[in-house]
C-alpha cells in the first residue's frame, strides 16, 4: 500500500483497503462528511421518511393524553397480568440501546479500529432508545404525576423511595447509564462541532456549533484533556454495559414467580441486549450507507464484525434457552415445569414457536459469511432478531403472569389499540430524533476518520 503526504493530507489508495475505503485524504472526508450536514441538505426519501416519524410521534402524544386523563385501564393489563406492552417495551428498549455504550466505550478500550465508522451514530442510538425506555415505567404508573417519588428528593416527612424494590432499581441505573451515555457522545462531538462551526457558512450556524464546541481550536492541551476524559468515561460506561440490564433483569428474578425467579436472567438478559442493540445498528447503518453513498466509511467488514456479534450473542441466547427448559424438569419444580410446559404448548404458544423461530432458527444463517458480508440480507435479518427478542420480552413477561397459582386467578393478557398505539407511537419518538440528529450532527466521527486515514497511510509506509 502506497501513500502521499501533500499539504499534510494522508492519501490512500490501495483498494483493498476493507478498514477505510481508498483514495481519502484529511480534507475528503472531513468535506464528505461535514457535507452531510452544511450543503447537502435534505431530499424527498428524507422528508417523507421523517414526516412519517412526526405522524407516529404525534399518535404517542394523543395516546398519552388519554392515558393521563383516563388512566392504565385503557391498556389490556388486568389482575393476574399486571405488567404487559409497558415493561416489555422498556426492556425491549434499553436492550437496544446497549449496542452504542459497548460500540463507544468497550471496543475504544479494545482499540478495535473498526468501530470508528459506527460509534457516533450507534451512540445517539442509545440516547434515544433510553428515552423511548424511560418513558414506560412513568406511563405504567396509575398516577404518572407522582414519579418524582421514586428519587431520593429532599423531603421533611421523611418518606424516602423503598430501596428493596427492583423498581427503585432501575431508577438509578437508568439514569446513570443515560447520563454517562450523553457525557461521552457529547465530549466524542466536540472537536467535530468545531470543524463544522469553521466550515459553516451562515453566521446563527457559526455561533449554535461554536457555543457547543466550548471554545476547541485543537491545541495539544485540548487533545490531551479530551483523550483523558474519552478514556474516563470509557472505563465508567463499559462496566454499564453489564450493569445496566443486569438491574432490569432484577425486576423479574427478585420475585417468586415461576418463569422470573433464575439467577440465568442476568447474563440472558445482557447478552440478548446487546444482540437486539446491533441488529439496530445494523437496521440504521445498511439504509444511512445506502443513501448517503458512505461505502467507503461504513464498509462490508464493518458489516460483517456485527453480524459476528450477533450470531456469538444469539448463541448465548440459545443457551440461556436450553438451560431455561433444562432446569425448570431436572429442578423437580411442578410450577416451573407446568410453567414451560404452557409456554409450548399453551394459549401463548404460537408467539413462544415465532420466537424461536425468528431469534434463533433464522440467525443461523449467519454461519454464512456470504450472508454475513450481503448488506440486504443481513438488514433483513435485524428484523427478524429484533421481532425475536421483542417478543422475547412479551412471552417472559406474559406467561409467567397470566398463569397464576391457583386456577381461580388465571386469565389473558390482550393488547387494546392504546397499547399499540403507545409501543408504535415510541418507535416515531426513536426515529423522529434519528432523523434530527442526521440532520444537524455529523453521524461519522470525522476527527476519528482522519485519524484512521493517517494511521493507516503511516502502516502503509513500513
Amino acid at each position: 500500500m502506497a501513500a502521499t503526504d501533500p499539504e499534510n493530507a494522508a492519501t490512500l489508495v490501495s483498494p483493498g483497503s476493507e478498514v477505510l475505503g481508498p483514495g481519502h485524504t484529511y480534507g475528503s472526508v472531513t468535506d464528505k462528511i461535514s457535507s452531510i450536514v452544511l450543503t447537502r441538505g435534505t431530499g424527498k426519501k428524507y422528508k417523507a421518511g421523517l414526516a412519517l416519524a412526526i405522524v407516529l410521534l404525534l399518535m404517542l402524544n394523543y395516546a398519552v393524553t388519554v392515558l393521563m386523563a383516563v388512566g392504565v385501564g385503557i391498556f389490556g393489563i388486568n389482575v393476574p397480568v399486571g405488567w404487559g406492552f409497558a415493561i416489555t417495551n422498556f426492556v425491549w428498549w434499553i436492550g437496544i440501546g446497549h449496542a452504542g455504550t459497548l460500540i463507544s466505550a468497550f471496543l475504544l478500550l479494545m482499540r478495535q479500529k473498526w468501530r470508528t465508522s459506527i460509534n457516533r451514530f450507534a451512540e445517539a442510538m442509545t440516547l434515544f432508545a433510553v428515552a423511548c425506555a424511560g418513558a414506560f415505567p412513568v406511563l405504567h404508573m396509575g398516577r404518572p404525576w407522582l414519579a418524582y417519588w421514586l428519587f431520593p428528593y429532599p423531603d421533611t416527612m421523611g418518606v424516602w423511595p423503598q430501596f428493596r424494590s427492583p423498581l427503585v432499581w432501575d431508577v438509578f441505573a437508568v439514569s446513570t447509564y443515560a447520563t454517562v451515555s450523553l457525557l461521552f457522545w457529547y465530549v466524542g462531538l466536540i472537536p467535530d462541532l468545531a470543524t463544522l462551526r469553521d466550515r459553516a457558512t451562515k453566521k446563527f450556524k457559526q455561533v449554535i456549533y461554536g457555543i457547543f464546541a466550548l471554545g476547541w481550536r485543537g491545541s495539544a492541551r485540548h487533545w490531551k484533556r479530551y483523550e483523558m476524559a474519552g478514556l474516563l468515561l470509557a472505563g465508567l460506561a463499559t462496566p454499564l454495559v453489564v450493569s445496566v440490564h443486569t438491574v432490569v433483569s432484577f425486576d423479574f428474578t427478585a420475585a417468586i414467580i415461576p418463569g422470573w425467579h433464575s439467577t440465568i436472567f442476568p447474563p440472558y438478559f445482557v447478552a440478548g441486549a446487546i444482540y437486539s442493540g446491533f441488529a439496530m445498528v445494523i437496521a440504521l447503518a445498511v439504509p444511512l450507507r445506502k443513501y448517503y453513498g458512505l461505502e467507503d466509511f461504513l464498509t462490508i467488514r464493518h458489516l460483517d464484525n456485527m453480524g459476528k456479534i450477533m450470531l456469538a450473542t444469539g448463541l448465548i441466547v440459545a443457551y440461556s434457552y436450553i438451560m431455561e427448559t433444562f432446569m425448570a424438569f431436572y429442578s423437580g419444580n411442578p410450577y416451573d415445569r407446568f410453567m414451560i410446559m404452557n409456554r409450548m404448548t399453551g394459549p401463548y404458544a404460537p408467539v413462544y414457536w415465532v420466537l424461536i423461530a425468528v431469534n434463533l432458527v433464522i440467525p443461523q444463517v449467519l454461519w454464512i459469511s456470504k450472508i454475513r458480508r450481503n448488506p440486504l440480507w443481513l438488514w433483513i435479518l435485524s428484523f427478524s432478531v429484533q421481532t425475536g427478542m421483542w417478543l422475547e420480552r412479551f412471552i417472559i413477561i406474559v406467561t409467567s403472569l397470566h398463569r397464576d397459582f391457583i386456577p381461580s386467578s388465571w386469565g389473558m393478557f390482550y393488547p387494546t389499540r392504546w397499547d399499540w398505539m403507545v409501543f408504535i407511537g415510541t418507535i416515531g419518538l426513536f426515529f423522529t430524533l434519528f432523523y434530527l440528529f442526521i440532520r444537524f450532527l455529523p453521524m461519522i466521527s470525522i476527527f476519528e476518520m482522519r485519524e484512521l486515514v493517517h494511521k493507516t497511510a503511516e502502516e502503509s509506509t513500513h
